[in-house]
């Protein structure tokens, strides 16, 4: 079923909306989860919890890209399980992966000043767009699906030195278009 007819199902209260949408799109929910978490149960916990949050914004929200909502309601769902299980303990990939780019994913800049959500989307995208597609998919492996970088590395037959010095140069560049777009972080 295409995601125009799940999103109508969600809108008519349809029971089927839930069922369809875990249909297409759990293993992706899932994949996102774990990533995130590193545990099968509370992975799945959170990809049914992402069906549950979808029902509740699904109206009066109207996702163009059922697969990209229920990916970040997925994702930010994860990443608050984590934080919240993960106070005080010691570092792990997680936290190397948010050290890596944290200076790019906080909503405020340098002087305390609010960071325009849509105009860092847009600079994001074109970043993006930008990038070579091997280099844009470990970027995005590692960023968005928090991939290891042995598991980036073994999907892609290259070293994992490879990896980490392309997304080190790729940071750089990052940082610097968002400079270029006038985003100061």
């Amino acid at each position: 079923m295409d995601d125009v007819k799940i999103v109508e199902l969600f809108w008519e209260r349809s029971e089927d909306a839930i069922r369809y949408a875990q249909e297409k799109y759990g293993t992706y929910c899932y994949y996102i989860a774990y990533n995130i978490l590193y545990s099968e149960l509370d992975a799945e916990e959170c990809v049914n919890d992402t069906y549950v949050h979808a029902w509740s914004s699904i109206p009066p929200k109207k996702p163009e890209r059922l697969s990209t909502y229920l990916g970040k309601l997925t994702r930010n769902l994860a990443l608050n399980r984590y934080a919240n299980e993960n106070a005080m303990k010691r570092r792990n990939e997680n936290q190397l992966i948010f050290e890596e780019v944290e200076e790019f994913i906080t909503s405020r800049n340098e002087k305390g000043a609010p960071v325009d959500e849509i105009l860092l989307r847009d600079a994001i995208n074109s970043f993006l767009e930008e990038l070579p597609p091997e280099t844009r998919i470990i970027f995005v492996r590692r960023y968005w699906y928090c991939s290891s970088i042995k598991s980036i590395a073994a999907d892609y037959s290259i070293s994992e030195g490879t990896v980490k010095s392309t997304l080190s140069r790729t940071r750089k560049r990052f940082r610097e278009h968002l400079l270029k777009e006038g985003i100061d972080l």
